[in-house]
């Protein structure tokens, strides 16, 4: 059924929202970049604590095992061949986890084999693809553009099957577009950027703030001209300023003496406020801070809780939302497939499954094929029963 054409022919028109392509903030929020790629480059290219939040969301859902349900079992493995293939040498899963976490959007191309089947599934970059809406504001197929060459891309086949699956988060303003993360951290990584800045010029400078000349004009109050003014500021540069000449003693004339100008410790606390800017950048990605390196966080017990949170709290739902959309896309050929993250195979939450089968083991009034249901090892899944609430007295 060919969704789109559905909707547009609906009474009720759909507010259309415009908005230009990158996906990024457009409103400028300081000095930092506002566009999606500007954004990228000087946050996750050039900052290492949002590159390794990036990493350690992506590497953990492109590597995590993929289980597929519904169907016939040769659907199953042909479904689990085209989410584990590598298309022009990217993981599938990875690379849109990629997209949805910095840009809000992942997009998949379903390239179809000479007998309509799909044969390959191709992640486009998102920054390069923009929705084409009808005059009511619904969606009705994909731009991608690559410099000046645009190509169309329909949402839907011949027959109504899907050619483009979008992937996308929530996103408060926009019907058409996610909202990603990489334009919230953009304060703290330039926070974070601009203290690395500022620490570098101080070691390049012996790690000594700065200092004045103070000129003393004595009993007859004569003042530098401005030719001896410019001699002198030149001679300073030259001789002086940079890494080079850090520590070269000065000798001065003509009633000039030199005053350094000292920091205090408070003000020279460039660590705190790299911590703090890191932790931010953390929060962004969704990833504990523990995990990165950074101390005193008492939000978690160990490394493991913090580990575990990441899978819970992050890696699992983006790979369930990834995994759905693609599924769901592909229930035009195969109907009912499914696709999911095996938890059982995730060693940050073994311990969970553990205390889950003990609990199931523990259970002498269930069967062993309810206890093979809870457990996803075999028929129909069956709820866990609830504990009986103690009451007091």
């Amino acid at each position: 059924m060919k969704w789109f054409g559905f909707k547009a022919a609906q009474a009720t028109a759909r507010p259309f929202f415009s908005r230009p392509l990158g996906g990024g903030n457009v409103t400028p929020l300081g000095e930092w970049p506002a566009s999606y790629e500007a954004q990228v480059r000087s946050g996750v290219m050039g900052n290492p604590v949002a590159q390794r939040a990036f990493r350690l969301v992506t590497d953990s859902a492109g590597g995590a095992a993929v289980s597929a349900s519904g169907g016939t079992p040769e659907q199953r493995a042909v479904a689990l061949a085209l989410v584990e293939k590598r298309s022009g040498g990217q993981r599938l899963i990875e690379t849109l986890a990629m997209h949805v976490l910095l840009h809000g959007n992942g997009y998949v191309q379903i390239a179809c084999d000479a007998e309509g089947a799909p044969a390959e599934l191709f992640a486009l970059r998102p920054e390069r693809v923009s929705v084409e809406a009808d005059a009511r504001g619904w969606p009705m197929a994909y731009l991608y553009r690559v410099g000046a060459h645009v190509t169309r891309l329909a949402s839907e086949d011949a027959v109504g099957r899907t050619a483009v699956i979008h992937i996308k988060s929530a996103h408060p303003l926009d019907d058409h577009y996610g909202l990603g993360c990489v334009g919230a951290a953009a304060g703290a990584v330039a926070i974070h950027n601009a203290a690395t800045v500022w620490n570098k010029a101080l070691l390049d400078n012996a790690a000594r703030p700065s200092g004045a000349l103070v000129y003393d004009p004595g009993e007859e109050g004569a003042a530098l001209s401005p030719d001896q003014f410019e001699r002198l500021k030149g001679e300073l540069e030259s001789a002086f300023a940079g890494a080079s000449n850090a520590g070269r003693p000065m000798l001065l004339e003509g009633g000039l003496k030199w005053q350094a100008m000292s920091l205090t410790p408070a003000d020279m606390d460039f660590v705190g406020l790299k911590s703090a800017a890191a932790r931010e950048i953390a929060l962004a990605f969704g990833v504990p801070p523990m995990l990165i390196g950074l101390p005193g966080d008492a939000a978690y017990a160990n490394y493991r809780e913090a580990n575990k949170a990441l899978w819970r709290q992050t890696v699992l739902p983006l790979a369930d939302m990834i995994l759905g959309a693609v599924a769901q896309g592909l229930n035009g050929w195969w109907p009912g497939i499914g696709l999911a993250v095996d938890q059982d195979r995730v060693l940050a939450l073994a311990d969970e499954r553990v205390a889950l089968w003990e609990r199931v083991a523990a259970a002498d009034f269930l069967t062993a094929e309810e206890k093979r249901g809870m457990l996803g090892i075999g028929g129909e899944d069956v709820a866990l029963p609830a504990l009986p609430i103690p009451r007091s007295g």
